[in-house]
């Protein structure tokens, strides 16, 4: 078990994201970036780096929309019965802020991850600018839609790799996102898995050993190793 001291928050002078780092190796092979929830914060996924590979730097990311004291999120979002309907305009900005980060950040193979608004967010920014990054995940999240027309061609992400994980009882965001999130990624082409578990909307130990063994083998065949 990988020792899960994180460093206090910290902001990133060029975006004003809030972060915090924790780092076992001397020399990393790689870097995780986590991205939480909506209505949630950075620290809430802290303690998912225990059960991760010990040779990454991991880093914990804030939204930089505020909600509540603790409470913080990408975009706004609203569930009705047609399915969730989110500020386009915040998750734009949201995006182009994730870009500016990872680009200030010293050259490291980089996975970018996140549980449900996260996710959606880690795929919005590896499927548009995929030399930014090796592979991302999607934990208990989805695919915008509205992501089509900017995704990148085709050369440009031959070497992406991807993970969704999904509850059967998810209740938040129903099982059909990922179904449809795995169907566009083999559409695309973009080289995948994708797992179910017996849970509703969270994040459950199986589902972390096959995120750390996935996480493992796209470190093994990122560029730059």
């Amino acid at each position: 078990m990988r020792d899960t001291t994180f460093s206090d928050p910290a902001r990133e002078p060029g975006t004003g994201l809030i972060f915090r780092k924790a780092c076992t190796a001397s020399t990393p092979k790689g870097r995780l970036i986590l991205l939480h929830g909506v209505g949630s914060n950075e620290a809430n996924l802290a303690s998912l780096a225990a059960s991760l590979p010990e040779e990454l730097e991991v880093i914990l990311l804030r939204g930089p929309l505020q909600l509540s004291p603790q409470g913080f999120a990408w975009f706004q979002v609203t569930f009705t019965n047609e399915g969730p309907s989110y500020n386009e305009v915040q998750a734009e900005t949201s995006r182009q802020l994730l870009l500016r980060f990872i680009d200030a950040l010293p050259a490291l193979p980089t996975v970018i991850a996140g549980f449900s608004q996260g996710g959606i967010m880690s795929a919005s920014v590896a499927l548009t600018e995929p030399e930014r990054v090796a592979g991302f995940a999607i934990l208990s999240g989805r695919m915008l839609r509205e992501l089509a027309p900017i995704i990148a061609e085709p050369y440009r992400r031959t070497h992406l790799r991807a993970f969704i994980a999904h509850g059967h009882d998810d209740n938040v965001l129903p099982e059909r996102w990922a179904k449809e999130a795995d169907a566009w990624l083999s559409t695309l082409g973009v080289v995948h898995e994708t797992h179910y578990y017996n849970m509703g909307h969270e994040i459950v130990a199986p589902e972390l050993a096959d995120f750390s063994q996935w996480l493992d083998k796209t470190f093994a065949l990122a560029p730059g190793r």
